[in-house]
């Protein structure tokens, strides 16, 4: 998993409500073995037409957001089914964070399990960013995890929080397996100690 340390990057605003894991990924998409080409379907049904063309109008499609790092999203953003997919096709998109109010549980704890931070904000700090991320001269953003803050364009940052522990696996690039592995000494000790105890479970 790449770390996350400082990113700079574009942001780009997707500020509707409840947008669900079947419009980050469509279920056609859900069908290969491994995670490859996820990024042509990640938002597809927005970003291309029933042709396959790109459509003008959806802002991963204009200059500078289609070259975006980080999304500025709604309410409840990630609702509805619980697939890991939607995590992984944004990710290969090039997007390292989402910015947003609130996100659905599941898909918030992907995100982070995966390489892209998550950050809830409070509302007035998400309507300014909502605001700059239109506004092409001013999209640009730095996200300093390490220090927990936001830098814009002007200079001014903006606090934001993460667990300890997420904040520490994302500064790392550990995922799940990375940070059980941490612990793959004393895993083996209790599993001699435990099979010496009770041999009829070897």
């Amino acid at each position: 998993m790449q770390a996350f340390t400082t990113v700079h990057g574009i942001m780009a605003a997707l500020p509707a409500a409840n947008i669900d894991t079947d419009v980050i990924m469509p279920k056609q998409f859900l069908k290969g073995i491994d995670r490859a080409g996820l990024a042509d379907g990640c938002f597809h049904d927005l970003r291309f037409d029933a042709q396959g063309v790109l459509r003008k109008d959806f802002v991963l499609n204009q200059s500078p957001w289609n070259r975006s790092s980080f999304l500025v999203t709604g309410p409840n953003f990630g609702c509805g089914s619980s697939r890991e997919h939607a995590v992984w096709g944004l990710r290969q998109l090039g997007i390292r964070a989402l910015l947003g109010t609130s996100f659905a549980g599941i898909f918030y704890d992907n995100c982070l399990r995966n390489g892209v931070l998550a950050v809830s904000l409070p509302d007035r700090y998400w309507q300014e960013l909502v605001q700059l991320a239109q506004k092409p001269a001013h999209a640009a953003l730095a996200i300093d995890l390490p220090a927990g803050k936001l830098t814009l364009t002007d200079g001014r940052t903006l606090p934001f929080e993460l667990d300890a522990l997420s904040r520490e696996a994302l500064i790392e690039g550990r995922d799940a397996i990375d940070s059980t592995l941490r612990f793959a000494a004393l895993i083996g000790r209790f599993e001699q100690a435990h099979h010496a105890a009770k041999p009829w479970l070897a």
